[in-house]
């Protein structure tokens, strides 16, 4: 069991979560019931996989629920880009997000690996 109160990743993947709420509350509100709310679940979920995870009894159980928080990482960055093309999002606001969704990502992915050699 780990502590992911510790783990600068999950920490990152909390602030990620809050910049793509505040990003999606200047969509139009049509969005609501779709990509708002998408974005929003994809975003709660890297964060929330890195704690279920964490939690497990065992290193392989903490990796399994860390290759999911990969793979909302990876649809979010595919809703952002679709909310860039829409104009729902600037250039600029959709480039730092991408930027924080990335760095998350390769976060998750190096603990991934420093768990597998445990």
């Amino acid at each position: 069991m780990h502590d992911y109160r510790k783990l600068r990743v999950w920490h990152d993947a909390i602030e990620l979560a809050v910049e793509v709420y505040q990003l999606t509350a200047l969509f139009p509100a049509s969005e609501k019931f779709n990509l708002i709310s998408q974005m929003n679940r994809a975003a709660v979920s890297v964060g929330s996989n890195i704690g279920e995870g964490a939690g497990r009894g065992s290193n392989a159980e903490f990796i399994q629920f860390l290759h999911y928080a990969s793979g909302s990482c990876t649809e979010l960055i595919t809703q952002l880009t679709i909310a860039e093309r829409l104009g729902f999002a600037t250039p600029v606001g959709a480039e730092l997000a991408a930027e924080r969704i990335k760095s998350v990502h390769r976060q998750v992915f190096t603990l991934i690996q420093t768990l597998r050699k445990e």
